[in-house]
């Protein structure tokens, strides 16, 4: 007969190597995260910076050319209805 040879069970070993992992590396996260990077009490943060700059002018803004004259025109004219003759 052929029947497949019994499993071994060893194949699942890079789960745990994975986890373990996962867990030492989230570890190490928490442990920076909550004793705040080393720094060892807290520094006063009150900086007062007084940077004094001169106000940005503006260049003026070129004028519009003027409108060139057009020349007059005579509106279109429109024939009136003519009358149709009666038959």
């Amino acid at each position: 007969m052929n029947n497949p040879p019994a499993r071994s069970g060893g194949g699942s070993s890079w789960i745990g190597l994975l986890v373990g992992g996962l867990v030492v590396v989230v570890l190490v996260i928490a442990f920076v995260v909550f004793s705040q990077g080393g720094a060892s009490g807290t520094k006063d943060t009150n900086v007062d910076i007084d940077v004094d700059l001169p106000r940005p002018t503006l260049p003026d803004a070129p004028k519009v050319p003027d409108l060139p004259d057009m020349p007059s025109v005579e509106p279109p004219t429109v024939p009136g209805p003519e009358r149709v003759p009666e038959n």
